[in-house]
């Protein structure tokens, strides 16, 4: 599997580096508006951490679509068709499974903690300590290797449209998001993943008509046949691994992470279903459209530098400057679209499942009537934790060492894991925490042997499978008789 990212070299930028810090700029300064006048909403903290609860159905259902069309769906999705063909487009599009999934389990979500914050908090109310410390662990990880990968795809698409350095593109993404999140919280996040989810959609249609007309399909399948007939074949096994390894990691991923626990808990009641299901429905074309350039580049012949820069490269060269203009524009919505998320919504974890309990323990800045931490001091807190998370991020990007893949599906094991104790822990009684716990340290175990043993596109795969046994296994042999009523009388 490795000669797979072994891809000849050379491509130069299709747009000037002034034209490119023009764009930059421009965004840049729309973004960090529309944060601060969105913003103004967010008086209190449930109102920067969760919107006031208060969302609806368009919005809800943008900023679903909006957060899931990351830099990785628009670049990743290329390079998975570059590398593992046909199955490779289709594989990432299963992602949308995962939005299916959540739309019930957000009502759910809703109905027995209406006044939750954080998927760890459930955890914690559900499972205890045995299963909310691996489950923290897990979901602190994988925000910081999304972030990291976002981060990484900004430098790198900047550079490969523009000649931008890798260093300053990947600085300033991080740095506006950062900054307009830091004004405006949850109301900032949705209000401009509203206009960002638009323009994505419009964008990916145009750009994709646009290569249609320019390139006949039935001349890229004949060079594919003859050139590179794997990528093809129905029974490329690495693709096939693939496809499942995908489908299970975005599960994990939606199932655990508080991006997206934070929207259930920010939408009102009974539209967390619509909304993630309408959002999925929207979302499932976009890999494969976007996963047709990665197949068009080796009959196009168009020297690919690095893999994950396949689509934003092939749609620039094909379309000129003008479709370079275009995917810069629809490639930095999908990375401001999901940096500032994940920038808000672990940003609410750091607060609410370390700081506030902390401070809990310690009796430090708790108000004497609530022993909960003020409004006040919980903004503080997340004002520290988004411009720690921005740094961090910042710092392990930097170097641009690896693949958004090999970054990103090092975390897959571990939210893979956390599919069975999530899903078993919603709906029946009998999970115990020592279920939840072993199978989510048993399986990123071997989940994480899997990635160094056979490849990133099994590891998910096995991290979700081992897991869920040993869910199974501990559950019947230790069952538990969980109260559901004690989460909502625990959050209100």
């Amino acid at each position: 599997m490795q000669d797979l990212f072994a891809i000849p070299v050379v491509a130069t930028a299709v747009l000037s580096p002034t034209a490119g810090y023009v764009m930059l700029a421009c965004f840049s300064v729309l973004w960090i508006s529309l944060g601060i006048w969105w913003g103004r909403r967010a008086t209190s903290y449930d109102g920067f951490a969760v919107a006031g609860r208060n969302v609806g159905l368009a919005l809800g259902t943008a900023t679903a679509v909006a957060t899931w069309i990351t830099s990785n769906t628009t670049m990743l999705a290329p390079q998975f068709a570059l590398q593992l063909g046909v199955w490779g487009a289709v594989a990432y599009s299963t992602a949308s499974f995962g939005l299916f999934a959540f739309a019930p389990m957000s009502g759910r979500i809703r109905q027995l903690m209406p006044k939750g914050y954080t998927a760890v908090e459930f955890v914690r109310r559900r499972y205890g300590s045995l299963g909310s410390v691996p489950f923290l662990l897990i979901s602190i990880f994988y925000a910081i290797t999304w972030l990291i990968s976002m981060s990484m795809a900004g430098g790198k698409l900047l550079e490969v449209l523009s000649g931008i350095p890798y260093p300053v593109g990947m600085s300033v993404v991080v740095a506006v998001c950062v900054t307009y999140t830091l004004f405006g919280g949850m109301y900032a996040v949705i209000g401009t993943d509203f206009i960002q989810s638009l323009i994505i959609l419009v964008g990916l249609i145009v750009v994709a008509v646009a290569v249609l007309t320019r390139i006949d399909i039935a001349d890229v399948h004949s060079k594919l046949e003859t050139n590179r007939p794997m990528l093809l074949s129905v029974f490329f096994p690495a693709a096939l691994m693939a496809l499942f390894n995908n489908m299970l990691f975005g599960f994990g991923e939606i199932f655990h992470s508080n991006v997206w626990w934070s929207r259930a808990f920010a939408m009102r009641e009974g539209v967390g279903p619509k909304a993630y299901a309408l959002g999925g429905v929207l979302w499932l074309p976009v890999p494969i459209v976007a996963g047709f350039l990665g197949l068009a580049a080796p009959a196009l012949g168009i020297g690919i530098s690095q893999p994950d820069t396949v689509g934003p490269l092939v749609a620039a060269t094909l379309l000129g400057t003008g479709g370079a203009l275009l995917v810069f524009v629809v490639v930095f919505c999908s990375l401001a679209s999901s940096i500032d998320s994940l920038l808000a919504a672990t940003a609410d974890l750091i607060v609410n499942d370390i700081v506030e309990p902390i401070a809990k323990s310690t009796q430090t800045g708790l108000k004497p009537d609530g022993g909960v931490m003020s409004d006040s001091a919980k903004r503080r807190a997340s004002t520290i934790a988004i411009i720690f998370l921005g740094a961090l991020s910042w710092a392990v990007a930097y170097p641009n060492v690896g693949t958004l893949a090999t970054v990103l599906f090092f975390a897959g094991p571990m939210v893979g894991s956390c599919i069975w104790p999530i899903v078993g822990g919603l709906y029946f009684k009998r999970p115990s925490p020592l279920a939840a716990g072993a199978a989510m340290v048993i399986g990123t175990a071997t989940g994480l042997w899997a990635y160094f043993a056979i490849g990133w596109f099994v590891a998910s795969l096995v991290g979700a499978a081992v897991s869920g046994v040993v869910f199974g296994l501990a559950t019947w042999f230790a069952p538990d008789d969980f109260d559901f009523s004690t989460l909502a009388d625990e959050a209100t």
